[in-house]
């Protein structure tokens, strides 16, 4: 088993390193938006829990 690494919470820090980037024009402000809609999207199908699992 792996040790938990201090208190700090990965999720949080990663909200925190999205926030320091600093946006130079709409495209990266963009960029940096679909980034996250894309890790949440992600996030949605691994969490997907099909209903219909029997076969006849």
């Amino acid at each position: 088993m792996t040790k938990a690494k201090g208190a700090m919470d990965k999720n949080l820090s990663n909200v925190v390193d999205d926030l320091n980037q600093t946006v130079v024009n709409s495209h990266q402000a963009q960029q940096q938006q679909q980034d996250r809609n894309d890790r949440r999207h992600q996030d949605a199908l691994n969490h997907d829990h099909t209903t219909d699992t029997e076969h006849p």
